[in-house]
């Protein structure tokens, strides 16, 4: 008895093992999910070769021993060293993460229900195997270590009124402090694409003159905003700038009930985020909540006048609305005599009033154009000139993997616009590409989210793209299929462009086929949830 004492504690050591690693794994999924249950069960539903890997089928090598044979140390034993053996095989081939797991306070109390249910799992073994029988004590342990992307989820449930309650608090808090300051000015943005570089160009502008806080990095859902009010928020911030992002319906209007903003930006609206909006019409909707939610009689609505979907959305609220362009001309700010270079571009905005003024920036494409006249129009809101805005908009830099240009070692130069790619933003950066002097090389594993519509979207995509490249790096063998597809409808040679296993392989043949005088796109990198 004594020996099999010993065996099983053996036993529950190395069954941890594996549990922990595949715990983390699960609770990182859950996080890049954003704690949301229904995407992290479609990512389950996508990814079975990960939530159940084949090594997992030598927990059948115990089970049947215990069948045959009359012998609990060699039952515990075999059963010992497959969980030893299965946890040395995750922690091998544990890939790179892009983007780690942030060991916030939820996670740990998500870890902590989750460790709870395994040490009851613990428990409910080592009494059945010392008063029923030895099999079933395994089957539990196995079932356990098994389904810990399950049993994460069911975690994730059962700690759902206390995020709630949390949660709440925070929301609490934030309302106060912003109570606390009335003079205090709230900008919020959003769009499908373009608010985080509009955020930061606000941001730029306004500086120049007033006290400014923004939502840092990408900050953009209902904790965020409210994180960033509670830890950041001083009596001296004459501005607030808040970004609002949004996977499903209501998650705008819910962060503006929060801030309770004055002036919001919509900076456009596409097809993005499909699998939780299902249709382009929820996503107007959505992305003009920002306006409804406005003041109706002070309130300002900033709308980017060239994007259609913008302009095929009614708003109900009749707040002050003021139109920004480029190719129309009816607008309260516009952009003409775009010109632009590895170096940067200059352009010219007039207002309705017939204010003039030319502009250099080092940023590249006609999007970024777009998203300076944003900032403009808050700025003349906030009683700025064009001409005090001139040097702000020189002296910006661009948002980190947002079309940035890069210098990297030799002869090649980055442009890296690898934050989340779009419809939209993904044919305005190969037009950057398109328009660049030298050798012309694009690296991208294609967009993604797009719901029903990502595989036609991808391969018209590809199509456009072929003209404009001399090489193509495609990152993903099944993630690129539509790309492929596209590639060779487009008639585009098959010797030039290549289909990475991943960026890491992808950066290794960018610089085999580099030449004098390379421009290199970087468009779009997938977080590791896509990970084949």
């Amino acid at each position: 008895m004594t020996i099999q004492i010993i065996f099983f504690t053996l036993l529950l050591i190395t069954w941890i093992l594996p549990i922990v690693l595949k715990t983390k794994r699960s609770v990182h999924m859950l996080q890049l999910n954003s704690y949301r249950n229904e995407r992290y069960g479609k990512w389950l539903s996508q990814n079975r070769s990960k939530v159940f890997p084949s090594s997992e089928g030598l927990y059948i090598v115990p089970i049947v021993l215990a069948l045959l044979v009359d012998s609990p140390a060699i039952v515990l034993g075999s059963g010992g060293l497959i969980f030893l053996g299965i946890y040395l095989y995750f922690r091998n081939s544990q890939q790179t993460e892009k983007k780690k797991l942030v060991y916030t306070q939820r996670v740990q109390r998500l870890l902590g229900t989750a460790y709870i249910m395994y040490g009851l799992a613990a428990a409910g073994a080592i009494i059945v195997g010392a008063y029923l029988n030895l099999l079933t004590a395994l089957i539990i342990l196995i079932v356990a270590a098994v389904f810990p992307y399950y049993i994460i989820m069911l975690a994730n449930t059962i700690n759902r009124p206390i995020e709630a309650s949390i949660s709440q608090g925070f929301v609490n808090d934030a309302k106060r402090l912003l109570k606390a300051s009335p003079e205090l000015k709230v900008i919020g943005i959003t769009g499908s694409f373009g608010k985080t570089s509009v955020k930061h160009f606000v941001h730029a502008v306004l500086s120049s003159k007033y006290n400014v806080l923004m939502t840092p990095e990408s900050y953009n859902t209902k904790l965020g905003v409210t994180r960033t009010i509670n830890e950041q928020l001083k009596p001296y911030h004459d501005i607030f700038i808040a970004e609002m992002g949004a996977k499903q319906e209501g998650d705008i209007k819910e962060i503006c009930e929060i801030v309770d903003h004055q002036y919001g930006i919509l900076t456009a609206v596409g097809e993005q985020h499909l699998d939780t909006f299902k249709t382009l019409d929820n996503i107007k909707k959505t992305k003009h909540e920002i306006v409804e939610t406005l003041p109706e009689d002070s309130g300002v609505a900033i709308l980017n006048k060239d994007d259609k979907n913008i302009m095929s959305y009614t708003p109900q609220n009749p707040c002050r609305k003021v139109y920004y362009g480029v190719e129309r001309e009816d607008v309260d700010l516009h952009a003409s005599n775009i010109a632009f270079s590895s170096k940067g571009m200059t352009f010219t905005v007039k207002t309705a009033g017939g204010e003039t003024e030319s502009f250099l920036t080092r940023l590249l494409g006609k999007h970024n154009v777009y998203n300076i006249l944003a900032a403009l129009a808050i700025g003349l809101e906030m009683g700025l000139k064009l001409k005090d805005m001139a040097r702000a908009v020189k002296q910006m830099d661009p948002v980190p993997h947002r079309l940035e240009l890069k210098r990297s070692t030799g002869n090649i130069t980055i442009i890296d616009d690898s934050f989340n790619s779009n419809p939209v933003g993904s044919k305005m950066a190969v037009d950057v590409l398109g328009r660049m002097e030298g050798y012309r090389m694009l690296i991208t594993p294609g967009m993604i989210e797009l719901g029903d519509k990502e595989f036609d979207i991808n391969k018209e995509w590809a199509r456009y793209s072929a003209d404009k490249c001399d090489f193509i790096i495609l990152v993903g063998k099944k993630q690129t299929l539509p790309l492929q597809e596209g590639l060779k409808e487009a008639g585009y040679p098959e010797n030039q462009f290549y289909v990475a296993s991943d960026l890491q392989d992808a950066l290794r043949k960018m610089h085999e086929v580099a030449q004098a005088n390379t421009v290199v796109l970087l468009e779009n990198d997938l977080p590791d949830t896509f990970n084949e």
